[in-house]
């Protein structure tokens, strides 16, 4: 009979996060106790978790730097509200709107993807970089003067914005594409095809002698990255309006890449928690910084976000920071030794019950006053 696989908890830790959180805010809200600007963060954490995740499967996971990924976004929230807009007017029904337009959004934002990975994906580091970050200009500029989208003034999506006070399955279904999204990514990265990805990082050079396709795997997590940053721009087109370009800018490209820098490359779980960190962060000083006292909120966000990485990768504060770590805890929770905490075996040797007597072991079978004479080989060499 096959052996059952033991299921661990901290295998399914980010799941349990966004399902928590999920369940709570649904049951809040169902009873009107939820207000309406924290029913709109919820909706911003949930896009920004999924821009942070599919980030990461490229700067973590596969090891390039794309400054880009704000274009993505934009690709998805400008051409996929459009689509949303004009589906509205065929479908009553907005959820189905809204997920059409996700898929639709998410597809052309991938085909970007497709077409700018190509050509840049032959380049590394820092030439990469400012490629991708060229291309986010590029996008958000093309943008601004498409009448179509409302050049400078925005693209006006009141038609298909939601009530997220009245009406909570907006970041429902934010969150399900959450655990959509980690799901995915986190069966990749444990499949063969994730241990080529993470091999290329190590050493693309083995990784081409081993024979693993390395072009076809860039492009391919270049892809699915645009393609969920798609989708998280069409939730924001349904979540605000009207939709700016300036809100794509390269600074917001940086501020994902921070989130991925900050819970740790390659860490599904950091960038969840970092992602919903910094938005709470954003989201609090905004609301309580404006007019004059406006101009301090990129001041105190700098301070915030320097402690932050400080308290991440200071070698004095590991001790701390793994003292109170979601995993030490949840060892502790089951009444289990850390593994770090390694105690001396306080048995001895002498007091170990055995069958057999030392003396007998260390005991040879000989009679005193007797020579030992080997015996005689016989022939054959027995």
């Amino acid at each position: 009979m096959a052996k059952l696989k033991k299921i661990k908890i901290s295998d399914y830790f980010c799941y349990i996060m966004v399902a928590a959180v999920m369940l709570v805010s649904f049951v809040v809200a169902q009873t009107g106790n939820l207000p309406r600007s924290y029913s709109n963060l919820l909706v911003q954490i949930a896009y920004s978790i999924i821009l942070a995740v599919s980030l990461n499967l490229v700067v973590g996971f596969l090891g390039e730097l794309s400054l880009g990924h704000a274009g993505f976004m934009c690709v998805g929230a400008y051409v996929g509200s459009y689509i949303a807009m004009q589906l509205a007017e065929v479908i009553d029904n907005k959820l189905i709107v809204l997920l059409l337009s996700m898929i639709i959004g998410g597809l052309l934002a991938a085909f970007f993807g497709f077409l700018v990975g190509l050509p840049a994906l032959r380049l590394k580091g820092d030439y990469l970089a400012i490629v991708t970050l060229a291309f986010g200009e590029i996008v958000r500029t093309i943008f601004k003067n498409m009448s179509v989208f409302g050049k400078a003034m925005g693209l006006s999506t009141q038609a298909i914005k939601y009530d997220t006070r009245k009406d909570t399955s907006l970041y429902l279904v934010s969150f399900i594409t959450v655990l959509v999204v980690l799901f995915f990514v986190q069966n990749l990265i444990r499949s063969k095809h994730g241990r080529a990805i993470t091999a290329i990082r190590d050493n693309e050079i083995a990784a081409k002698a081993m024979g693993i396709n390395v072009t076809f795997y860039k492009l391919f997590v270049f892809v699915i990255a645009a393609f969920f940053a798609g989708m998280a721009g069409v939730i924001y087109g349904h979540y605000t309006t009207p939709v700016l370009y300036s809100f794509f800018s390269y600074n917001y490209s940086i501020e994902i890449l921070v989130m991925v820098v900050l819970g740790g490359m390659a860490s599904i779980n950091g960038s969840i928690i970092a992602a919903a960190l910094i938005t709470f962060v954003n989201f609090q000083l905004q609301s309580h910084l404006s007019g004059d006292q406006a101009a301090l909120k990129y001041l105190i966000y700098a301070l915030i976000l320097i402690v932050l990485v400080i308290f991440n990768n200071a070698p004095k504060l590991a001790p701390i920071k793994d003292k109170f770590s979601p995993k030490t805890l949840l060892v502790k929770a089951k009444g289990h030794r850390h593994p770090g905490e390694i105690r001396s075996d306080t048995g001895d040797w002498r007091v170990i019950p055995s069958k057999i007597k030392m003396d007998e072991v260390l005991s040879v079978d000989l009679q005193q006053n007797t020579e030992f004479t080997p015996d005689k080989p016989q022939k054959g060499g027995k």
